[in-house]
């Protein structure tokens, strides 16, 4: 009877699951809509927006309405949704959620189905529900490193354009249309930003949101600094691609020096489940106490928790700022 109850919960989640994937999809047209609304939430939150504007705010935070309204009422929607975009996603915060949660309960259930102990599918289900944050957190990094490599390119375009005589904003609009991804799409939104009507000053300000990199607050404190006081821009940004490409320089060789300690934090970090993994094949009498004993899920959990830990405190040792 347990075993039939816990198949059905799981089949009962895949449809819900299911279900929300099929209600969740977007029209391009939406999404459009969606990105410059949320430009304008952004600038409203900075106080600089009219009342005419803030009417025009209906940023749906999933498909579902009462899902909507529950999401509204819950401060790290925003910050979810920030998240997301930064990774160049256009799933919603919902969807994200709804991922996670049936991730984690099929996770649970799976591990029960196999008899593993209460606390070991508790571990095995938190850790299924983390798989898609840290995917996303995989595209977001990428994204922003892509980003990071093309931004010079970006701002040697802006110079250029500005010596040529043509206006700032059009050389946004040259950049978006001719450097690669991510970064023509990030400065072709700054461009529809302003030419829908935004001031200048919020749309950059939106971008250094979007693009939470050191060089683009460099980017945009910059500019803003240099159309309050003045001076010639052109020069301004060919000594900040300067820097921009010194920086880069300067983080190629930590990591190269830093390559070691990265290595060995992989290997500490891959150990110990290898280890279980490689005495299971050898010497399975000797291991299968941890998995057959009743206290065996509960030291197996700790263990977990412990390399997880672990794990992240060494891979902040080996990440060096620059």
């Amino acid at each position: 009877m347990a075993l039939f109850l816990a198949v059905l919960t799981f089949l009962v989640i895949v449809v819900v699951f299911a279900a929300a994937l099929l209600l969740g999809g977007g029209q391009a047209r939406e999404e459009v809509i969606r990105k410059r609304l949320e430009a304008i939430e952004k600038v409203q939150k900075r106080g600089s927006v009219s009342a005419d504007m803030e009417l025009l705010r209906d940023e749906l935070l999933s498909d579902v309405p009462w899902m909507h309204r529950l999401l509204m009422t819950w401060s790290g929607a925003h910050r979810l949704r920030v998240f997301l975009s930064q990774a160049g996603l256009k799933m919603k915060p919902a969807k994200l959620i709804l991922l996670t949660a049936v991730l984690a309960l099929g996770t649970f259930v799976l591990a029960l189905l196999f008899r593993m102990g209460i606390v070991l599918a508790l571990v095995l289900g938190l850790a299924g529900g983390f798989v898609p944050t840290a995917v996303v957190a995989f595209l977001r990094s990428r994204r922003l490193k892509l980003f990071e490599a093309h931004f010079p390119e970006a701002i040697d375009l802006l110079g250029r354009a500005l010596r040529a005589g043509h206006a700032f904003t059009t050389g946004m609009e040259m950049v978006g249309k001719e450097l690669p991804e991510p970064v023509a799409g990030e400065f072709r939104t700054v461009f529809e930003e302003q030419n829908f009507g935004l001031p200048l000053r919020d749309a950059m300000l939106n971008l250094a949101e979007r693009v939470p990199l050191i060089d683009v607050r460099f980017f945009v404190t910059a500019l803003l600094v240099q159309k309050e006081t003045g001076g010639n821009l052109a020069e301004v940004l060919d000594n900040l691609a300067k820097v921009v490409r010194e920086r880069f320089r300067i983080q190629g060789e930590v990591r190269i020096r830093t390559a070691q300690g990265r290595l060995t934090a992989v290997i500490l970090i891959s150990l110990p489940p290898l280890m279980v993994l490689l005495l299971r094949v050898l010497n399975p009498t000797y291991i299968n106490l941890l998995f057959t004993d009743p206290w065996g899920p509960y030291f197996l959990g700790i263990a977990a928790v412990l390399q997880v830990i672990g794990s992240i405190l060494l891979w902040k040792i080996v990440q060096i700022e620059v």
